[in-house]
């Protein structure tokens, strides 16, 4: 049976023990490998995909991930929803450790990082403009709200390359444009689910202050994951609460991304191409 809810644990969070009814599964993609086999299970009612996104034993770095191979695989798997869980480092002080972010934009400081299905005789070009889903980001907040986590709506969401955490200068840089969290993960992925018109939203776990704060002035990873073993209860009860009261039709735009977003004339798009990328195309071709 197919999932319709995905989940992304990211560092700290390689499974949910609530789940029921688990499958593991491989999925194969145009674009290779994804992070690990997803679990199809039950929880709270519905089903989802569970995927842990550095692999077991954490064994990815946030520039190897197959962005496009994790996200591919849950839209194959039926996903029309992902909640993504993310560390992240707060750039502000009323971001507090144990707190949580829902944020609403992000920031590129990637480089060179494959963010798009299209390509090889293919252009689209879909609106990014507010790059989370807002039904589901309401979805997530109000359930952290329920189980009692300090939650931030709204905010920017740095995303660097890594995988060395920032310099002071670069910390103090992205404070003074106003950016609020910083991590090394989750643009890419929301820009592939906005291509494969699945709604997404970013579930943001603050681990520390980085550099800026003169307590964080160097973050260690023992400070890090220390901070989430304290806080991946919390997630795992704010994730599940979002998945039960995820809508179960959707009325946003994200599932009409693709529309009016690609330019190439149909007859024009190469055989295999349109194969390949059918479970994204294929309703528009």
């Amino acid at each position: 049976m197919q999932a319709e809810i995905g989940i992304i644990g990211g560092s700290g969070l390689y499974d949910m023990a609530e789940l029921t009814d688990r499958e593991e599964v491989h999925v194969d993609t145009p674009f290779g490998d994804p992070s690990g086999p997803y679990v199809l299970a039950t929880l709270r009612g519905r089903r989802v995909a569970f995927l842990a996104r550095h692999g077991a034993g954490h064994r990815i770095s946030p520039s190897e991930l197959n962005f496009c191979a994790n996200i591919f695989g849950m839209k194959t798997l039926g996903v029309h929803s992902i909640l993504s869980a993310s560390a992240v480092g707060s750039l502000k002080n009323e971001y507090k450790p144990l707190d949580i972010v829902v944020p609403d934009q992000f920031f590129d400081r990637t480089k060179g990082r494959v963010s798009t299905f299209f390509g090889r005789g293919l252009v689209a070009h879909v609106g990014f403009a507010h790059p989370i889903c807002g039904t589901l980001a309401g979805v997530a907040a109000d359930a952290g709200d329920a189980v009692g986590a300090t939650v931030h709506r709204g905010g920017t969401y740095v995303c660097m390359e890594g995988p060395q955490f920032s310099t002071l200068a670069e910390s103090k840089l992205y404070r003074s444009w106003g950016m609020d969290i910083i991590g090394m993960t989750n643009l890419q992925e929301a820009r592939l689910a906005r291509e494969a018109e699945i709604c997404y939203t970013t579930i943001a776990l603050v681990t520390d202050y980085d550099c800026w704060h003169p307590d964080h002035d160097s973050v260690t990873v023992d400070m890090v994951v220390a901070t989430l073993l304290q806080n991946a209860q919390t997630a795992q009860q704010l994730i599940a609460g979002a998945v039960s009261n995820a809508p179960h039709v959707r009325t946003c735009a994200c599932a009409t991304a693709l529309s009016a977003a690609i330019i190439t004339r149909p007859e024009m798009i190469p055989t295999e191409v349109k194969r390949e990328l059918a479970p994204i195309i294929g309703k528009y071709m």
